[in-house]
């Protein structure tokens, strides 16, 4: 059940932020969020992260199909015993939906959080980095690599 509801609140977070967004800031605007800290600035990634693979829209669509696909059988299969790590393949299985939903409705990804010296992202975003980071953590250090490990050997 954590897995489906952090799911649905990072879509809603990341899809509220993105139309507050686009009905408050022209296309290429720049205003400051905090101070000279953050920027709300409101750009379209046509690409991966980091404005890569500038137009590939439909492979993007198609394995970020898959990629959920993969999460939702982990989910089912391993992650269900494992609190944390379950709400962190739901967080990233948000993440992806969200920018999914862009590519499917606009062609391209909503971004809008300006550090400056970064490039500009947008919740989903934040979302998959933060799970793939602690999911890592989990695999690497914790109970869910532990459990892999007897698993595979």
């Amino acid at each position: 059940m954590l897995f489906w509801l952090i799911i649905v609140a990072a879509v809603a977070a990341d899809q509220l932020t993105k139309y507050l967004i686009v009905t408050r800031l022209a296309l290429g605007e720049s205003v400051p969020f905090l101070g000279d800290f953050l920027r709300l600035t409101y750009t379209l990634n046509r690409g991966a992260s980091f404005s890569l693979l500038q137009g590939q829209r439909w492979l993007f669509l198609i394995l970020t199909v898959v990629v959920i696909a993969v999460v939702i059988v982990l989910h089912f299969k391993l992650a269900r015993e494992e609190k944390l790590f379950d709400a962190m393949l739901g967080l990233f299985c948000g993440g992806s939906i969200g920018n999914f939903i862009d590519r499917l409705a606009m062609g391209a990804v909503i971004d809008f959080f300006d550090l400056g010296w970064f490039p500009i992202f947008n919740i989903a975003d934040s979302c998959i980095v933060v799970s793939v980071v602690i999911l890592c953590c989990l695999i690497l250090f914790g109970k869910t690599g532990k459990r892999l490990e007897k698993r595979y050997d």
